[in-house]
């Protein structure tokens, strides 16, 4: 399993791009924890901290696809770094002028928003021209929701440390520093600056032109709404137990689970078209959701909740193949960025429904919102099959890859070597 991950991060540019994306990620996958950390630091109410924490989220759900559209049209580094830099700039307005004006500290918020680079789906897209081989870009899809995972359970830690050290305010601003080297570190890079997006039709509706990305978005809404739920579930578990801590072991159980599973599915090669497999690990996905309901005694709790999580990640994997496969040329970090998108903008309604269920009903009843949207998504996928089965993306018609400055193609696995 680890030698298949190896040859990976032995490939020129991968270890640095894996790295430095992750990295620039780091305030985007922090700033919620950071913005309602900073929030009561300044006095402001916890309705104050969700509100501001909302409308970045909301913020970057609208900017990702845009400037993934930027990027395609563009390229990555006239459009990744100005965009780190101007976010940062958001939350260092955030930082320096507290909550004394409201208007201004919401100005500041949906700026670093709005403003996030689309890193995440600009790796995607270089991974093909990258690696070449179309089993190394499937196992670097795996190792890369493996990875997330790790930034997701080591960032939060980051900067309650930076909290401790010194304050709310100076948190926001180093790990926004941070994320502009790290998107600086991407941006240098041969691969970065030499990749070019395929020639696009010109068309309004871009990525989401394409009935099969629009399948997987769907789904993956409800995917994005499950997790979302267990994240306020799990607050209502560890009410019930008394302890906040268990709050953190069941986390860091789904986390685990998620490491495991993205591993394993990474470390062998699939045989048969990425959307019947998806199919199968939704369903499992579904599947394993389903007995967090019984919400028994802690040990056996975050047994379950690792079970869970098994499956999260080789979704995530799987889905990147899809998106690759269905994303019309030209529109490839755009179409990765809706994922993002709609994927954020589900959990953000999976937190909003689990609330009411916990109060109108119990923990349980929280729990099974996370199963629900687990059995939605693969009704979706089933729904959708004969649409996910026919991919608009067709064999290179141009000789080279996309990192070649003299002839850009669509990146994929078809495309990244010379035919």
């Amino acid at each position: 399993m680890a030698a298949g991950y190896l040859d990976i991060l032995r490939a020129r540019h991968a270890a640095r791009l894996l790295t430095g994306t992750l990295v620039g990620r780091l305030p985007n996958g922090t700033a919620h924890i950071a913005i309602v950390l900073f929030t009561r630091a300044e006095g402001g109410s916890y309705t104050l901290a969700g509100a501001l924490a909302a409308a970045y989220g909301l913020a970057t759900a609208v900017g990702q696809p845009l400037l993934g559209r930027a990027v395609d049209l563009y390229g990555q580094p006239r459009v990744q770094l100005p965009a780190a830099v101007l976010s940062a700039l958001g939350m260092a307005l955030l930082a320096v002028s507290g909550l004394g004006s409201l208007p201004l500290a919401y100005v500041a918020v949906v700026l670093a928003g709005v403003a996030t680079p689309p890193l995440e789906g600009g790796l995607r897209a270089l991974w093909p021209s990258v690696l070449k081989r179309e089993d190394q870009v499937h196992r670097a899809y795996a190792m890369d929701a493996v990875a997330q995972e790790i930034m997701f359970t080591v960032g939060p830690l980051l900067v309650t440390v930076l909290v401790s050290l010194w304050s709310p305010a100076a948190a926001l601003l180093v790990i926004n520093a941070i994320g502009v080297l790290g998107a600086l570190s991407v941006v240098l890079s041969e691969p970065s600056r030499a990749w070019r997006s395929a020639p696009r039709e010109a068309h309004w509706l871009g990525a989401l032109r394409s009935p099969g990305l629009l399948a997987l978005l769907g789904a993956f809404f409800f995917v994005g709404l499950a997790l979302g739920s267990i994240t306020v579930a799990g607050v209502a578990y560890a009410d019930d137990h008394g302890r906040e801590s268990v709050y953190g072991w069941l986390m860091a159980a789904l986390g685990l689970g998620a490491l495991i599973g993205g591993l394993a599915y990474g470390a062998r090669q699939w045989a048969g078209p990425p959307e019947r497999r998806l199919r199968v690990i939704v369903g499992l996905l579904a599947l394993g959701y389903l007995p967090l309901t019984l919400t028994p005694s802690v040990p056996v709790m975050a047994a379950l909740a690792a079970l869970a999580g098994v499956f999260l990640a080789p979704a995530i994997a799987c889905s990147f193949l899809v998106v690759d496969r269905h994303a019309p040329r030209g529109t490839v970090t755009e179409a990765f960025s809706w994922l993002v998108t709609t994927f954020g903008v589900g959990a953000a309604a999976g937190t909003a429904v689990a609330g009411p269920a916990v109060e109108l009903g119990s923990t349980a009843w929280s729990f099974g919102v996370a199963g629900v949207g687990g059995v939605l998504a693969l009704v979706v996928l089933l729904a959708t099959g004969r649409v996910l089965a026919a991919p608009v993306r067709t064999p290179a018609v141009v000789a080279g890859s996309e990192n070649d400055r003299n002839g850009a193609v669509e990146p994929g696995f078809s495309t990244g070597r010379k035919a």
